[in-house]
């Protein structure tokens, strides 16, 4: 089964705690402290492999999860860093924001990319010694991975998109030109996924080209095929437009060319702009001369660049090949998307604390606040001393007054309860 698009949720491993933890040794007073640092919480990485075509994978599994940074330990140990983990997806996949839609990363090329990146691990106690504070009780703990959910969208990468109605000779098309194997039968929608083929236009001279399932009309808002695979066309430098000239199924010509063009401007008014080469198939196979001579002239009409071919007798395919091996020459590389998304800061523990004043209770919130108190031994003079000081130098106290807080207001931080002095 061909399948293009998926969306998981990806989670990044949380960084290890500090240790808190004293130096013991025989004939060695007051060794001090020697908390080690916590590991760091392993990343999600994503891996383009040339060696896939699809995207099937992730229909059966949704949830990647990384896993956590070891605690640390005594004698100043580093826990253990955690295990990466590493998601393989094919050469192409555009990877997007669930929520937004912003592009993250194209993986367009074969390489590696960071997708979710593990916590930091906490300090141990050790780092807190000062000349003041000589025994520290407290250390801070890792701070959480980073979690996402983020869409896989398959765009192919070929140089040249076929395009037509269903049934006018694509697959026949591809088959004649590459070494593709597409199915091909003689009813609508014999194709149901794009195949791709390389097509060779002399020694040392190839492209890459797809053939996109049937467009019928009405494909850019969700009829038929065309919807799910018009996106494999918005890399392609080139369209070949092939059009069916015979009359064979009782069909104007022109107007199924425009019908076409008027799908892909719907989809995308740049991708009805690239360059185009048109064909009118099967016409060895057409009783209508005047139909034929009609399209003929309304292409001369719009400046389009016409071949009339046979798919099936292999007549005329060579001159397309040609053709557009020279227009590829003078046209840009494949696209490539370019990142947009923005890491949302105004959320966990980068947001600003919410405050909210209910009569003469204070009741503070917000993720950095969280992580605080989870690092403060509030049993410890010394802890609670840096927990004043944290809050102090972040500015919290100012806004606070700002806002009209009375001493001996109580403030509640995370269910723990204080009374304000100044």
């Amino acid at each position: 089964m061909f399948v293009d698009k998926a969306q998981i949720h990806v989670k990044a491993g949380n960084g290890g705690n500090g240790a808190v933890a004293f130096h013991r040794e025989k004939y060695v007073a007051s060794g001090g402290p020697d908390g080690g640092d916590g590991g760091r919480g392993g990343d999600v990485i994503l891996q383009a492999d040339p060696n896939l075509a699809t995207l099937m994978d992730f229909r059966y599994k949704r949830k990647y999860a990384a896993s956590n940074g070891g605690d640390g330990s005594g004698d100043k140990m580093t826990g253990k860093d955690g295990q990466s983990v590493v998601i393989r997806v094919p050469v192409g996949t555009v990877v997007k924001d669930a929520e937004t839609g912003a592009v993250i990363k194209d993986m367009s090329e074969k390489g590696e990319y960071v997708l979710a990146r593990g916590g930091i691990g906490g300090w141990g106690n050790s780092h807190f010694a000062t000349p003041t504070r000589q025994c520290p009780r407290f250390a801070k703990s890792g701070l959480p991975g980073e979690e996402l959910d983020v869409v896989l969208e398959l765009k192919l990468l070929a140089d040249v998109g076929l395009v037509g109605f269903p049934n006018v000779g694509k697959s026949t098309f591809l088959a004649a030109v590459t070494r593709a194997h597409p199915k091909i039968a003689n009813y609508h929608f014999t194709t149901l996924y794009p195949n791709l083929g390389v097509a060779y236009a002399g020694e040392g001279v190839s492209f890459i080209l797809a053939d996109i399932p049937g467009i019928i009309e009405g494909a850019s808002e969700g009829a038929g095929l065309g919807h799910d695979f018009l996106r494999h066309i918005d890399r392609c430098r080139l369209i070949i437009h092939v059009v069916d000239i015979s009359g064979s199924e009782a069909r104007d010509p022109i107007e199924d060319f425009n019908t076409i063009q008027e799908e892909l401007r719907q989809y995308s008014p740049e991708l009805a702009d690239r360059p185009q080469i048109v064909c009118g198939n099967k016409c060895d196979m057409c009783d209508d001369p005047e139909l034929t001579e009609r399209f003929r002239a309304y292409m001369k009409e719009i400046g389009a660049e016409y071949y009339e071919i046979s798919a099936a007798a292999h007549m005329g395919l060579q001159e397309v090949v040609y053709a557009a091996s020279r227009k590829l020459k003078e046209l840009p590389p494949v696209i490539v998307y370019e990142p947009t998304y923005v890491p949302d800061y105004t959320s966990g523990r980068f947001a600003e604390p919410d405050i909210r004043h209910e009569d003469d209770l204070w009741i503070i919130e917000g993720g950095w606040m969280e992580h605080l108190v989870r690092n403060v031994n509030f049993s410890d003079y010394e802890s609670r001393m840096f927990f004043d000081k944290s809050l102090r130098s972040s500015g919290l106290f100012d806004k606070l007054e700002e806002m009209g807080i009375e001493e001996g207001d109580t403030v509640s931080i995370y269910n723990l309860e204080f009374e304000y002095q100044r």
